[in-house]
């Protein structure tokens, strides 16, 4: 007996568990960036702090540095793009912004990624996303527009 595919509403807790899951990511591991991570590439692009309030995933066949051990994160990839392949606020709004993006680039990996603490080259890194759910676009672009300022923290 086979069974008919049904759509049904879930609540948006399981909706988002199940969207923001690396579970359909390549490679061999999957993991999401740590907060102290988050917290630099704010830094790094010159956001406000807490800026980034999404899961940013990550996935890959070897999750550390080969040199120095360090866990690969979305910092390495940002401080790689910054070096001539994206501006700062480009990087904003994929994070930011209401649209979502999903790299995947299988089987060669990611390529120019390096070690944001000893600049190793990194190659086993596969796919990277960001969902952050409901940024208000009012709110990116007061993110933005302080970043341009070189202004670091929310206004009051």
């Amino acid at each position: 007996m086979t069974r008919q595919r049904e759509t049904v509403e879930v609540d948006p807790v399981l909706f988002r568990a199940v969207y923001d899951s690396p579970a359909a990511l390549p490679g061999q591991h999957r993991w999401v960036t740590p907060e102290h991570d988050v917290r630099r590439i704010e830094k790094l692009l010159g956001m406000p702090p807490t800026s980034i309030g999404a899961p940013l995933w990550v996935s890959g066949d070897e999750p550390d540095c080969p040199k120095c051990g360090r866990r690969q994160t979305w910092l390495d990839i940002i401080s790689s793009a910054l070096k001539g392949v994206h501006d700062k606020a480009m990087i904003a709004i994929v994070i930011l912004g209401d649209r979502k993006y999903v790299n995947t680039e299988v089987p060669d990996g990611i390529a120019g990624v390096h070690c944001v603490d000893c600049h190793t080259p990194i190659e086993g890194l596969r796919s990277f996303k960001c969902h952050n759910w409901a940024y208000a676009f009012e709110a990116l672009e007061a993110v933005r527009e302080r970043m341009a300022n070189g202004v670091s923290r929310p206004a009051s």
